[in-house]
């Protein structure tokens, strides 16, 4: 790094552009928004959020090496510092460098303005002498300095060995428990004046000859001369120049890769299973907005899994866009339903569904991997003690796609087949951020391992092929096609009205399938049972008797047993003899002896039938109640229409809007660590120096041009004829002066049409509001 500047904001200025635009990459807050100039730049570059921000990013040698530059006098050349850490500095220097949180050649080394107060104990060091003693009132000071013999505060580095040896083995053992952080101790009155005379614990001994300062009434603190004395000159016990290995078990990547693609072909389905029952009863949505506990258990009840594997495929569902909230939704967060809102299927999971696997499981693992929401959280107590339900707001942490990722990256720097244990993961991520620590990151570096093994992101712990070229943004479709389970078309029906689908169904046969039976088991094989009521499901939804033998002969690896035909076509000649309308509603039917069966039997009193004729029965119940009432009584009515025709329920005849409030909003997991678009930061940087550029230009006084305004049309012509750029002053509709270098394309109707180059945006001048123009060298 050649060019020798005397500030921040000049080294910042001699940045090139591709410097510039590594440097936005990896701190993209830096232009949000564009700042108007390399010296605004600089200011933000140096804010105390920015540098936390900056400092989070970097990993622990990184930060060992910053804060060494911290440590050591200012500036310090290249080889003091690989010296004070016993290290090559080479690659750590170049990654601050490119966040600019150290500028200069490698003569003259320096830290951006502010970090200093990032960081108040570099490597768990005090501050400076002169730093320490500068609370101290003068006359203290002044007392303190004569009684050791000294005429500054400055002479004091040049005592300490003196001193320690002075002060005894007990102060020194009290020096030792601090010489390596941190460097702050509590003691009773510790502001209490001491001299050499009358200093009698250790404490005393060390404030009273300038070992150690007080800082308050209670608290002393170690000056860093004397530590880094203490240490011997060093400035960290144990340097980390690398990662630590993840360790863990190895075992066969193929294993792996299969068992993860199972897994991934169990989360689809599953997946699938779980939408198409809420399609057809779907649970409500509590007033603060989530699921709520009983509705969980009922679909962990229905699928056979864990609550939290339940809530894991819900938010994912969410996150994906597959699941959303519909109806009225109060949102009052008080608890209990939220008005008549219902979570259902969205228009975008019939077309998910319509994909092959690999495609489904793809889209649902890059909307697990960038979500911010943490099911996990679902079933725990909030810091008020109120129960985080899933699919609420309370569930969201900024921090876990960036955990998720971290994670993931971890895994897929091990070498193929390692299944590390969660600890070395998570020391694995400690080093490569260890400001970013903490209970909740530890607990989702927890959570992450555990969902992934669910979704088929990993098996045994280890990543799978596939989600290496997720993590990679290669086709991971493509590699995860490779070990998925081949679909088949056919399953084994059975004398006691089973089916067995030896492996995973194709798409068709399974819906229908799952229509006109229920799972009785999963696993290997699944099996399904024909009951009257699965039958009758299907008949509801508009199939024959014929047209369900056809299919189930088609694919019936055997000939269908007779019972199975037995039983199809004794529920459809029962099906629809009973018809039901509004009336409240009405049951119709051409055979009166059914209607009287029904008024006789006793069950039948709560469904308050009286008879109009003797085919039709009124019921001042709902027409849907009165359906289920009937169900419930043995029979197999159907709906009919104002009209008389039959009404067909389908499974799949409610979704939630496609768009609206209860979508889950991308802008709530914006993939953190992607950064901003390649050219979106071109355009900043073009933007950066062009504002630079008129901030610079050198006009009287440095305020914006001012001309005559027939002048100031012509030179504006003239500037579009040549296509070159020209600086103009222009006020705002608050009438705001501001610069701006532009590149005129055309005048009419009194606007000027021109490329703002210090907006990076094509922008419409009014000509009256524009004072004056000038070239970009200043000359009016």
């Amino acid at each position: 790094m050649g060019v020798s500047t005397d500030t921040y904001a000049e080294w910042l200025r001699a940045r090139d552009d591709t410097e510039l635009r590594a440097l936005f990459a990896c701190r993209p807050e830096l232009i949000t928004p564009v700042p108007a100039d390399i010296t605004a730049l600089s200011s933000r570059a140096s804010a105390p959020s920015a540098l936390s921000r900056a400092l989070d990013r970097l990993d622990r040698f990184a930060l060992n090496v910053f804060e060494a530059l911290l440590v050591l006098p200012s500036p310090t050349s290249r080889g003091d510092l690989a010296t004070a850490v016993d290290a090559d500095v080479s690659e750590a220097l170049d990654r601050l460098r490119s966040l600019a949180l150290v500028w200069g050649d490698d003569r003259e080394l320096r830290v951006a303005p502010g970090a200093r107060q990032a960081i108040p104990h570099p490597a768990s060091l005090g501050p400076p002498v002169r730093e320490a003693f500068a609370s101290y009132p003068s006359d203290r000071m002044s007392a303190l300095l004569a009684d050791l013999g000294l005429d500054s505060v400055d002479d004091i580095p040049g005592r300490i060995d003196f001193l320690i040896e002075d002060a005894g083995p007990e102060a020194r053992a009290a020096l030792d428990r601090l010489a390596w952080g941190p460097p702050i101790g509590k003691v009773e009155g510790a502001r209490r004046p001491v001299t050499l005379a009358t200093a009698n614990s250790p404490i005393e001994r060390l404030l009273a000859r300038a070992l150690l300062a007080a800082t308050d009434d209670r608290t002393v603190t170690l000056p860093r001369e004397v530590g880094l004395r203490l240490r011997g000159g060093r400035v960290f016990r144990d340097l980390e120049t690398a990662p630590p290995p993840l360790g863990g078990t190895v075992r066969d990547q193929a294993l792996i890769d299969r068992t993860a693609g199972g897994q991934a072909f169990t989360t689809v389905r599953v997946l699938e299973d779980l939408l198409e029952r809420w399609g057809v009863d779907p649970p409500g949505v509590l007033r603060s907005g989530g699921l709520g506990i009983r509705d969980l258990r009922a679909a962990a009840v229905r699928l056979d899994l864990p609550e939290w594997t339940a809530a894991l495929l819900v938010e994912v569902a969410y996150a994906a866009g597959l699941l959303a909230r519909s109806g009225d939704f109060d949102g009052s967060g008080t608890g209990g339903r939220g008005g008549d809102a219902l979570w259902l299927p969205t228009q975008a999971y019939d077309l998910w569904r319509l994909h092959d696997s690999e495609r489904r499981w793809v889209a649902v693992a890059e909307a697990w991997l960038r979500s911010d929401r943490v099911p996990g959280l679902a079933g725990e107590r909030d810091d008020r003690d109120r129960l985080i339900n899933a699919l609420s707001d309370d569930a969201i942490r900024a921090s876990a796609p960036q955990v998720r990722r971290a994670v993931l990256a971890a895994l897929a720097e091990a070498p193929p087949g390692t299944a590390p244990a969660a600890d070395g993961v998570y020391a694995h991520l400690t080093w490569r951020q260890p400001r970013r620590g903490g209970v909740l990151r530890e607990r989702l570096v927890e959570w992450t391992l555990r969902e992934a093994e669910v979704l088929g992101v990993t098996g045994f712990r280890g990543l799978a092929a596939h989600s290496r070229a997720l993590v990679a943004g290669e086709d991971a479709a493509k590699v995860l096609l490779k070990v998925l389970p081949e679909p088949v078309d056919h399953v084994l029906i059975q004398a006691d009205l089973t089916a067995v689908a030896p492996g995973p169904l194709v798409a068709d046969l399974g819906r229908e399938l799952a229509l006109a039976a229920d799972v009785e088991s999963t696993g290997g094989a699944t099996v399904y049972r024909f009951t009257p009521q699965s039958v009758r499901r299907a008949l509801d939804a508009g199939r024959g008797a014929s047209e369900l033998i056809d299919l189930l002969s088609r694919h019936s690896a055997t000939a269908l047993p007779q019972p199975l035909v037995y039983l199809i076509e004794d529920v459809a000649r029962r099906h629809g003899r009973l018809r039901v309308g509004i009336a409240s509603a009405y049951v119709r039917s051409d055979d009166p002896a059914v209607l009287e069966e029904i008024m006789a039997d006793r069950r039948s009193d709560q469904l308050r039938l009286h008879r109009l004729a003797p085919t039709v029965l009124a019921s001042r119940v709902p027409r849907a109640e009165l359906l289920d009432g009937l169900r419930v009584l043995g029979y197999a009515p159907v709906a009919e229409s104002a009209e008389g025709s039959v009404v067909i329920t389908r499974l799949d005849a409610r979704r939630a809007e496609s768009a609206g409030h209860g979508t889950y909003a991308q802008a709530h997991h914006a993939a953190i660590g992607s950064g901003p678009d390649v050219s979106v930061i071109t355009a900043a940087v073009r933007a950066l120096r062009a504002g630079d550029e008129a901030a610079r230009v050198s006009v009287p006084n440095g305020s914006p041009p001012r001309s005559p305004a027939a002048a100031m049309v012509q030179r504006l012509r003239e500037a579009t004829d040549r296509g070159s750029r020209v600086w103009i002053g222009y006020l705002d509709q608050q009438g705001q002066a501001s610069s701006r270098i532009i590149e005129p394309a055309r005048i009419e109707g009194g606007f000027l049409t021109a490329y703002d180059a210090t907006r990076a945006a094509v922008h419409r001048f009014a000509l009256h509001r524009i004072t004056g123009v000038a070239d970009v060298d200043g000359s009016a």
